[in-house]
């Protein structure tokens, strides 16, 4: 599990000097993804993988809890289908990658140019590889929605999909990436709408209680909404570079694409009625935005409940009987601590000095490493070093409460950590100077009104390269309503929050 001892890691770029440079070295000193042979996709390495797959595992629970299931789509959408919603179409026409040809032919060169597509082999109708699987999906679920008492039908689904890039990193923007997406189908708007909001909240405590990460809730504005939905919902955090990330969207998409594929329902009256659709989905954006919540100069930061190592063991000897010894300690410790449910690895390499194992834990994340020698045997205990700044000693009896209470203590001091950050680079109430000075100084979150014109919207963002990120929840709302615009002046109907952003 720890790094390879022939790549010494190269030492990581601050984050004052470039907050880019040191994203990168952080994710290249873990181990967690590479860019691939293909321009703009990425592999994700295993220490980067087991974090999604944790990821996976708390989501996929919260969602059966709420009623969902799983399923699976085809990666392959007929073209057509992508053209029945108008503004779905308008929205990801410059993303969409197309298959139009099914093989190759041997051209008898060499090189490059030994194969080349076979021209008889074209496909009457393209197919679009998937951006995202309304469509599809929406044309299934008009084959299997008759009555009222097949509704609400809620699925979910975790795949990969295709978005093309221009400019991409890893994991907060490529080409190809993994994701969920659910998709239900309600009798009415009102069970849409409990349903896009039910979501946002799940999003909301996974983002807070699994990942630390704080976020807001609310309203994109029409221009920001996802392309055919009615209203989008998000969270979105902030970053230590005080730029926003999306980290997930709840889509209530009314009636619309129910209507492109006409997927109706018979009524308990025994009339027909359409459905009223949500989708919504979170990616391996997420790893990103974990990556650049809490991590600092000397590598990744993870949370314990999704660090794919909570603890790591670390044994110091100097001859062959405390060696002997320590060992089997060691891996005593590590079955107890496991039998408590913890993710655990025991470093005995006999390669390496302790300080360049501590180095190496501390670069994959792990939230808490215990060191024990000759004289804490002998003293009855363990040191517990946390990654987030500490180091005691701890009784070797019970060690287990004590890692495990050090672990929930990592965790919630992160999330407070994330939050005081946050608030100290948000401003309220803002003008417009305050407004423009304070996105030339660094940025942050933005609090003003807003008078609900795109064109004002547009110019903002033309200017400053900020966007709204949300017409905030109730509860992020400042205490007294903003009655202007920040940026025109003209009476304002909402309040919002701006950034820049990933």
């Amino acid at each position: 599990m720890a790094l390879a001892q022939n790549a010494k890691a190269r030492r990581i770029t601050p984050r004052a000097k470039d907050f880019s440079e040191w994203y990168g070295d952080v994710i290249t000193q873990a181990q967690m993804a590479d860019y691939s042979p293909v321009r703009g996709c990425m592999v994700i390495r295993p220490h980067g993988y087991r974090i999604w797959e944790l990821m996976q595992r708390a989501l996929d629970d919260m969602f059966r809890a709420s009623g969902h299931r799983n399923a699976y789509f085809p990666l392959f959408i007929p073209m057509s289908f992508l053209a029945k919603e108008a503004e779905h179409v308008e929205g990801f026409a410059k993303e969409v990658a197309i298959v139009t040809h099914t093989r190759l032919r041997a051209t008898g060169k060499e090189g490059a140019g030994a194969v080349a597509v076979d021209p008889s082999s074209e496909l009457e109708e393209p197919l679009i590889v998937r951006p995202t699987s309304e469509t599809i999906i929406y044309a299934m679920f008009a084959k299997w929605i008759q009555s009222y008492r097949d509704l609400p039908l809620l699925l979910n689904q975790w795949a990969n999909v295709v978005r093309w890039e221009m400019r991409t990193r890893l994991f907060l923007r490529t080409t190809e990436f993994l994701w969920q997406e659910g998709h239900t189908a309600h009798a009415d708007e009102a069970g849409a709408e409990q349903e896009a909001r039910l979501i946002l909240a799940i999003y909301r405590r996974f983002a807070e209680e699994w990942m630390a990460m704080p976020v807001l809730t609310g309203l994109k504005t029409e221009s920001e909404k996802f392309a055919g939905a009615l209203r989008t919902y998000a969270i979105e955090a902030l970053m230590q570079d005080n730029k926003a990330i999306q980290g997930g969207t709840s889509h209530n998409l009314g009636q619309n694409f129910s209507k492109a594929f006409d997927v109706k329902y018979q009524t308990a009256a025994g009339g027909l009625e359409h459905v009223w659709n949500t989708s919504w989905g979170v990616s391996t954006r997420l790893i990103g935005g974990l990556i650049m919540t809490h991590s600092d100069d000397n590598g990744l930061v993870a949370p314990p409940k999704l660090a794919p190592v909570q603890v790591a063991i670390v044994p110091i000897w100097k001859t062959d009987e405390e060696r002997t010894q320590l060992s089997a300690v060691g891996r005593q410790l590590k079955s107890d601590l496991e039998k408590n449910g913890l993710r655990v690895e025991f470093d005995e390499r006999e390669n390496m000095k302790p300080g360049a194992k501590y180095f190496e834990w501390e670069a994959l994340g792990v939230p808490v490493r215990l060191e024990i020698g000759p004289r804490d045997l002998a003293g009855g205990q363990v040191v517990l070093a946390r990654r987030t700044g500490g180091k005691g000693p701890v009784p070797l009896q019970g060690v287990a409460r004590s890692v495990t209470t050090a672990l929930d203590e990592v965790q919630a001091s992160l999330f407070a950590a994330a939050r005081e950050r946050r608030e100290q680079n948000s401003i309220r109430g803002a003008t417009k100077a305050q407004f423009l000075e304070f996105m030339k100084g660094g940025g942050g979150f933005v609090y003003g009104g807003f008078c609900g014109d795109p064109a004002c919207e547009a110019e903002i963002k033309q200017q400053t390269n900020a966007t709204i990120r949300v017409l905030p929840d109730p509860e992020f709302r400042s205490k007294e309503a903003p009655k202007t615009c920040l940026w025109c002046g003209a009476p304002s109907i909402a309040e919002a929050v701006w950034a820049q952003a990933y």
